[in-house]
């Protein structure tokens, strides 16, 4: 049987689980400091920095962040644990204010993030409420709404922190809160979901359709998007039920598209236009179809 993958929530907790220990912590446990120079000769202690240790391998990102003398934040925290990201830039590391300059000179690729957090976090990671806000202040519009999607369809936040957060942003992020949507459980949905809002077409999310399963898009009543990223649709098996489920979705009445992720993220006015296209040369045989069938249902009850 396949191993099932963690969840996010899975991941933060064994991310969360980790534990940085001091030299004062080791001498606490009664190990001086031969004991700790031969456990690290042995294997038993990883070194991140001066002082600080570690009982097992860590992230790279988390041991570059310690090494720094900081902690893993926005898009590399949210990236570690599985909620989406668009891309997997360099570590961004959130450090005290009062951290000399110096230290960043250790990590010239890392990102630094100097500002003040809101709530604890770990000795090696900020909390996911101070990962958010600063993913959306770090991203681009569309990407951080995706990244945002993706916090609450996982539930590690609920729709009241996120008010909370963007209440914390400056002004003009005001405007991207009213376009996040937990129902998307994907980046690509996202993206597509701000595409038909552009747009201006009807359209419902994650839709039921009987003897099809459920759907990412209806739009206007008959135009199936499934939006398919390798996570989902990868393997001949799924490559297989997807063409099933389109069949029998045609077998219904609807025309079924399927932007690959690649397309979505790195050529969106292709979609688009396909979009478009599909919409403007299809549509009008629906909207006729529409027309007679209200036709008959009225001669039908006025007989």
């Amino acid at each position: 049987m396949p191993v099932s993958k963690p969840t996010v929530a899975q991941r933060l907790a064994d991310l969360q689980r980790i534990r940085i220990y001091s030299r004062a912590d080791l001498f606490d446990q009664g190990l001086g400091a031969r004991g700790i120079t031969a456990a690290v000769r042995a294997g038993r202690l990883f070194r991140l920095r001066r002082g600080h240790y570690v009982t097992h391998q860590v992230p790279d990102d988390i041991a570059d962040a310690v090494h720094i003398g900081g902690r893993i934040g926005c898009v590399t925290l949210l990236h570690l644990i599985g909620v989406f990201v668009l891309e997997k830039p360099a570590a961004h590391v959130h450090v005290s204010p009062q951290l000399s300059r110096s230290r960043h000179r250790r990590s010239r690729s890392a990102t630094m993030h100097w500002s003040p957090c809101h709530e604890p976090g770990t000795a090696h990671a900020v909390s996911v409420w101070d990962a958010v806000r600063e993913s959306i202040r770090c991203q681009a519009p569309r990407a951080a709404i995706a990244t945002v999607d993706s916090v609450l369809h996982h539930r590690l936040l609920t729709r009241e922190q996120i008010v909370g957060i963007f209440r914390s942003l400056p002004a003009r992020f005001q405007a991207l809160l009213p376009l996040v949507d937990a129902s998307a459980e994907s980046g690509p949905e996202t993206f597509v979901r701000l595409m038909l809002r552009a747009l201006g077409v009807p359209f419902e999310t994650q839709v039921t359709l009987v003897g099809v399963g459920r759907v990412d898009f209806v739009v206007d009543g008959w135009l199936i998007i499934e939006c398919d990223s390798r996570e989902f649709h990868e393997g001949w098996e799924q490559q297989v039920e997807d063409r099933a489920r389109d069949l029998m979705a045609a077998q219904l009445g609807y025309v079924t598209i399927r932007p690959i992720a690649a397309d979505i993220f790195n050529r969106p006015d292709r979609v688009r236009a396909a979009i478009t296209d599909v919409i403007a040369v299809i549509g009008p045989l629906f909207e006729r179809r529409r027309r007679s069938q209200l036709r008959r249902n009225g001669r039908s009850g006025g007989a």
